[in-house]
């Protein structure tokens, strides 16, 4: 009995895991979750960008003497 009970919760368990699964999965393919992935990588890829250009922006000014370790001029 206990063995069968535990089969029963086990299935009953993976239905509604792949059927939550399979939901999501068929939502990413309508228009309005085609749209939200496509607002999610435009927002990335944003973020990639000026992480990317503070970085080249740090590494011009450190080039160039700008960042302040040069200030003191020696006499």
């Amino acid at each position: 009995m206990t063995r069968r009970l535990f089969y029963i919760s086990l299935g009953a368990t993976a239905g509604v895991l792949i059927v939550r699964k399979l939901t999501s999965t068929a939502q990413s393919f309508t228009p309005a979750g085609a749209l939200a992935n496509l607002a999610d990588a435009i927002r990335d890829f944003g973020a990639n960008v000026r992480e990317g250009m503070s970085e080249r922006e740090t590494e011009l000014r450190t080039g160039l003497g700008l960042d302040g370790t040069h200030d003191i001029i020696d006499s």
